[in-house]
């Protein structure tokens, strides 16, 4: 389904946001005070204004109200930030999503309206330092209080091959395998009769602490 998503703020992170929207079929308006920073976009996005982000009338006057989504992506000033969040909530945003550099800026932002607050940086050093603790751990985030989904690789040597009626990860560790990704061709809900295959990327679900369970055994 396509989506319309405002951005505001079009610097690194914004950008990219809006260019991987674009990339996806969605409808993108972007807004920046500065023109230079909206040149990164101009030629993708649908439309990009010049316009103050924290300003309530100006984001009126860009339909906000009428978008799936507002993107406040403007971090580096945590005032800006705070003031286009409030604004947008003003002007009628259905969900904000807003970038956040600390844990205190994040708690600010959801009590003053933000849906959602993204920590990209502090994101991908926890993911990074998985994949440095356990290699074979590609991705993973927590879905809820209790439970994550993981994305795993395995890799030669790996023990994990073999049927899925074989392996009895659901007996043995609690998990539940819901995609296998192999080569580029997704298998989703695979059966019993599913083969793994070294170099294949299994999508896992599961409890944390049956997720931890299979990391271990995986580690030997």
């Amino acid at each position: 389904m396509r989506k319309q998503i405002v951005v505001i703020g079009t610097g690194r992170f914004g950008s990219a946001v809006a260019s991987t929207l674009v990339d996806g079929g969605h409808e993108v308006i972007a807004v920046d005070t500065s023109e230079a920073a909206l040149r990164e976009v101009v030629d993708q996005v649908a439309h990009a204004a010049i316009a103050d982000g924290t300003d309530e009338e100006a984001l009126r006057r860009l339909g906000v109200a009428n978008a799936d989504v507002v993107v406040v992506a403007i971090a580096s000033d945590f005032e800006a930030s705070v003031l286009a969040t409030v604004a947008a909530r003003a002007a009628g945003a259905k969900r904000i999503v807003a970038k956040a550099t600390s844990v205190t800026a994040a708690r600010v932002l959801t009590r003053i309206g933000a849906d959602e607050v993204v920590r990209p940086e502090h994101d991908m050093g926890v993911r990074l330092a998985m994949q440095i603790a356990t290699p074979s751990i590609v991705d993973a985030f927590k879905l809820g209080e209790g439970h994550e989904v993981v994305e795993v690789a395995i890799r030669p040597g790996s023990d994990l091959t073999g049927t899925l009626a074989k392996l009895r990860l659901r007996n043995r560790f609690g998990i539940h395998v819901i995609a296998v990704d192999r080569d580029g061709d997704l298998l989703v809900a695979p059966g019993p009769e599913c083969e793994l295959r070294i170099g294949d990327r299994l999508v896992v679900i599961g409890e944390i602490e049956a997720i931890e369970r299979f990391e271990r055994s995986m580690d030997g």
